[in-house]
Order: structure tokens, then C-alpha cells, then sequence
């Protein structure tokens, strides 16, 4: 097994996906796109869910006690605050509208590029996976976990792609560069997490994801790149409890 396989598989996958979805949008109906756009935003608070099931798990009961849901919440609130005064989500789309103004000549441009760039990075780093998954490979575990994503990625690429177009595609860059770390963080640094962090790790991000579906259904915009600072609040406060 080749340390790295899963990431570089992810990216490959985000890529053809994107590219398979832009050639499909010229041939939908702009109401077809808006149904799309919201399936996946409920297929997303699905996916967010069945994370946040995780809070309820023996591991984090025995490090954190009654406190768990407490440690989970304090986190997203913290992590709030500290996203916003590091303005993410903003940065985010920044960075998102940087690229854009380099591939057209439109200072205006469309705004579906940000869009589908912001959502789709969100959407395929937040995951529990990206880091569990890409740690694991690093361990030399295997990337089972990564070749799950990558499939469900590379799906999600194509559909997401089909309603914000070429923006979609530019979300490879950030998932090579974060599961890229992480994959070196495991092969260097062993067994990192606990499975008390891990899970909370996992129920953190679920929530995250759910306010990234709720985002896309669409009902209230939730600013979800400000949210980002829980998911490295909630494993260090569970590793000081245990």
C-alpha cells in the first residue's frame, strides 16, 4: 500500500467529477439546478448527522463525563468566536474570489465561482474523514477510509459542479494540501488521537456539516468557515480532560 494513495485518488476523483458535472450543467434548467443544490444540502445534514451520532459514545462519556456534550458545545462556541475575529469564511471567499478574477476578465465575475469553491472545500475538509482518514494512511493502517471519500467526493463534485461550474474544480487544491499534512502527520508522529478526541473530532465536524446542508437547502446562511477553530478546540479541551 502506497502512503499518499488516497489522497492523490481523492483530488483525481474531485477533478474528473467536477469536469463530468460542468459538461452536465450546460444541460440542465436553472430549476433543475436549484433541486439539485438542495438535495445535496439535505444529503449533507444527513451525512452531518450520522457524525454527530459520535457524542454519544462510550470513549467520549469516559474522558469527559457528564461534560461531553458541554466540551462539544463550548468548543463550536469558542471556535466561533475565533473564526469570526479571524474573519475565515471571509478569507475564504477571498481567496476564492482571487482565483477567479485570474481565470476570467470579468472583475465582477459570477458569483457561483466563490460559491461552489467555499462549499465544495468545506464540504470535502471538514469531514471527519479528511483527517481520521488521511492519519490512518499516514499510519501505513491503510486508505479505506480516503477511497470512501474519494468516491463519495468525486459524486459530490459532479453534482455540485453542474450548479456552480468551474469553481468546484479548485476545491482539489485544498483537500491535496490539508490531507497532504495530515497523512505526513501520521507517518511521522504515530497514533495521534485518542478515541475520545476522535470522536469528538467527528460530532464537531458533524454539526459543521450540518449547518453547511442548511446552508445549501437553502434556509439561514450559517458563516460555516467560521466555525473551522472548533474542530482543533474539541480534541485538545477532550485530550486535557482525559
Amino acid at each position: 500500500m502506497i502512503i499518499g494513495s488516497g489522497t492523490l485518488l481523492n483530488v483525481a476523483l474531485i477533478l474528473v467529477g467536477g469536469l463530468l458535472g460542468i459538461l452536465l450543467g450546460d444541460r440542465l434548467k436553472d430549476r433543475t439546478k436549484a433541486t439539485v443544490t438542495a438535495v445535496l444540502g439535505l444529503f449533507v445534514i444527513v451525512l452531518g448527522g450520522m457524525s454527530v451520532a459520535d457524542m454519544g459514545s462510550q470513549a467520549l462519556a469516559d474522558a469527559a463525563g457528564p461534560f461531553a456534550m458541554i466540551v462539544i458545545l463550548l468548543s463550536l462556541v469558542f471556535g466561533a468566536l475565533f473564526g469570526s475575529w479571524l474573519r475565515i469564511e471571509d478569507r475564504l471567499e477571498g481567496v476564492a474570489g482571487w482565483v477567479r478574477r485570474r481565470l476570467t476578465s470579468d472583475a465582477n465575475g459570477d458569483g457561483r465561482f466563490v460559491d461552489g469553491m467555499v462549499t465544495a472545500t468545506l464540504l470535502f475538509c471538514v469531514g471527519p474523514l479528511s483527517i481520521l482518514g488521511s492519519i490512518s494512511d499516514g499510519l501505513g493502517l491503510g486508505a479505506d477510509q480516503l477511497y470512501v471519500k474519494a468516491v463519495l467526493d468525486g459524486f459530490a463534485a459532479m453534482a455540485f459542479a453542474s450548479t456552480f461550474g468551474k469553481g468546484v474544480l479548485f476545491a482539489a487544491i485544498p483537500v491535496a494540501i490539508l490531507q497532504g499534512t495530515f497523512t505526513l502527520v501520521g507517518f511521522l508522529a504515530g497514533d495521534v488521537f485518542s478515541d475520545a478526541q476522535i470522536d469528538g473530532l467527528s460530532a464537531v465536524g458533524g454539526l459543521i456539516l450540518i449547518a453547511l446542508g442548511v446552508r445549501l437547502v437553502p434556509l439561514k446562511p450559517i458563516p460555516v468557515g467560521d466555525l473551522l477553530p472548533a474542530l482543533v478546540i474539541a480534541p485538545v479541551a477532550l485530550a486535557f480532560l482525559s
